[in-house]
């Protein structure tokens, strides 16, 4: 998983080009123009427009540059010492300060920005490790997608683990977004992969999840310490049990988006009839967890996938059509699956970037 960031800045070096060669322009043309014709004012454009894509040293060099094409017109035209150059001189000088020194505060902040971002991304990936390719009779493979630049990095989850019996799967979506939702995905990661291996049934292993997302506070804790009420962190998640020896999956549904099943260019949703609710808010809903089983038989290919998959909008605001795409996508297997799914979601989102993060993760049983 990995995002990379370009700065403005980064751009500088080309574009330069563009006010240098305003200035030589302003410059040539003010020279052979007549005598009642000034336009030194021009000049301001150059450092003005540098300092919208550059730092504060190009932008100060442009300046400086523009001040000395200034000083030539004045010394070409009339004499320094000419009133309208001097006032000219001046406020180009003046302007030239300015703007430089909002490039330096438009630097400082894309760099804390970037720092912020790149400790998030840092975080994200520690959780996210990478699913294996094989897990018994089932090939995997992973996606995450981070949302446009701009945008706060989300608590998506996925994991894999092996049993006595099979293999457990999770994928999840945290409420929110930032550092708080990668520490909450962390905390659910990390109790599936403690107790993914060891809890005997589906229903055991999400009452275990459920505590672990469960925030351990009182209502005197919540008001104190002003961050979040119970009921207002939680995690919508699909926990997967799928044995070796049988063609068949179990899955326990908390408040998540259904797993699709691809059979024959058919794309079945798997729907279960008794949803939990998301992680986290089990003590203030009234439930009973069951584990649904479902048909799951070899060459069958399962896609499990979080919210910002669904969520995708086109330029007219329509929601990405995941069930028909998927049924058009002749995938030979879960690699082939995503790298298609992956492409065509970019296709659809506006300039091709999606409005939130998502997470993907698709399975296909051998045998």
């Amino acid at each position: 998983m990995r995002v990379s960031h370009q700065r403005p800045g980064d751009f500088g070096h080309a574009l330069l080009v563009v006010p240098l060669a305003l200035i030589a322009f302003v410059t040539v043309v003010d020279i052979l123009a007549p005598p009642e014709v000034h336009l030194g004012p021009f000049l301001v454009a150059a450092p003005a427009l540098t300092a919208s894509f550059a730092g504060p040293r190009a932008t100060g060099i442009v300046g400086a540059i523009a001040v000395l094409a200034q000083v030539v017109v004045a010394m070409v035209r009339t004499s320094l010492t000419d009133l309208n150059h001097t006032f000219q001189i001046t406020a180009l000088i003046l302007i030239s300060v300015i703007v430089t020194f909002f490039a330096h505060l438009r630097e400082v902040h894309e760099r804390e920005l970037l720092q912020l971002r790149t400790v998030a991304e840092t975080a994200q990936q520690v959780v996210l490790r990478p699913l294996p390719e094989r897990l018994g009779p089932l090939r995997i493979a992973s996606l995450y997608l981070a949302a446009e630049a701009e945008a706060q990095i989300g608590g998506d989850l996925y994991a894999a683990t092996r049993t006595a019996r099979g293999t457990r799967l999770i994928i999840g979506d945290v409420r929110g977004k930032g550092l708080d939702a990668v520490g909450d995905a962390a905390l659910v990661l990390g109790a599936f992969r403690a107790a993914g291996h060891q809890e005997g049934d589906l229903p055991g292993l999400v009452a275990y999840l459920e505590r672990a997302a469960t925030p351990d506070w009182d209502h005197a804790d919540v008001l104190s310490s002003g961050t979040a009420a119970p009921g207002e962190s939680f995690v919508t998640a699909a926990v997967l049990d799928v044995p070796d020896d049988e063609p068949s999956l179990r899955l326990v549904s908390c408040g998540h988006p259904p797993p699709l099943l691809l059979r024959d260019r058919r794309v079945l949703t798997l729907d279960v009839a008794h949803p939990a609710p998301p992680l986290g808010l089990a003590g203030l809903v009234e439930s009973r967890v069951t584990a649904e089983e479902f048909a799951f038989e070899p060459g069958d290919l399962v896609l499990l996938c979080t919210d910002g998959v669904l969520e995708a909008r086109d330029e007219a605001g329509r929601f990405y059509p995941l069930v028909e795409r998927l049924a058009g996508f002749p995938c030979t297997g879960p690699q082939d699956l995503l790298d298609r799914l992956r492409s065509d979601l970019l296709a659809h989102a506006v300039g091709g970037f999606l409005g939130d993060d998502a997470a993907m993760v698709a399975i296909q049983r051998l045998t």
